[in-house]
């Protein structure tokens, strides 16, 4: 694997740390991070849903942790299932996914279904924060303008 040093680059920019933090976080991944398997999918212009295979979890097992700018979907199964197993192929570790999440992108809910764990967001930008139109006002309509304190000549 090709490491990058972004050093340089956050020596000469300023107020770009979290980026370069996102950068230095995806190049530290472990290799054995599969599991539990997910899907990202845009469900719409600012809605995204994640899908993650949690088979043989059940919704008191999991636990979903919206931070800013972070979502953490952990789960642990309880160990006394019962029953004498001939083969265990079902995954019992707990786990930890880590997502990061954009400015403004906030959990709208969850549901477990078949095994899958599908976790809906939406980007909610404030009316504040949203690009407004500005309207540019004619120079001939205005007229001569007088400083105040001054007469015009």
């Amino acid at each position: 694997m090709r490491m990058i040093d972004f050093a340089p680059l956050s020596r000469s920019t300023i107020g770009f740390d979290r980026l370069f933090d996102l950068l230095d976080q995806t190049t530290d991944l472990a290799p054995n991070e599969s599991f539990p398997t997910y899907d990202i999918e845009k469900a719409g212009e600012d809605a995204y849903r994640i899908t993650l295979a949690v088979p043989g979890f059940k919704s008191d097992e999991i636990s979903i942790e919206g931070q800013p700018n972070l979502l953490v979907v952990s789960g642990q199964r309880s160990t006394d299932r019962g029953g004498q197993y001939l083969h265990r192929g079902l995954p019992t570790r707990g786990f930890e996914r880590r997502f990061n999440l954009a400015d403004f992108v906030e959990v709208k809910g969850a549901s477990l279904a078949d095994g899958l764990l599908t976790i809906e967001l939406k980007r909610e930008v404030p009316e504040a924060m949203r690009p407004r139109r500005i309207e540019i006002a004619s120079g001939a309509a205005q007229g001569p303008r007088q400083i105040e304190g001054q007469q015009a000549a």
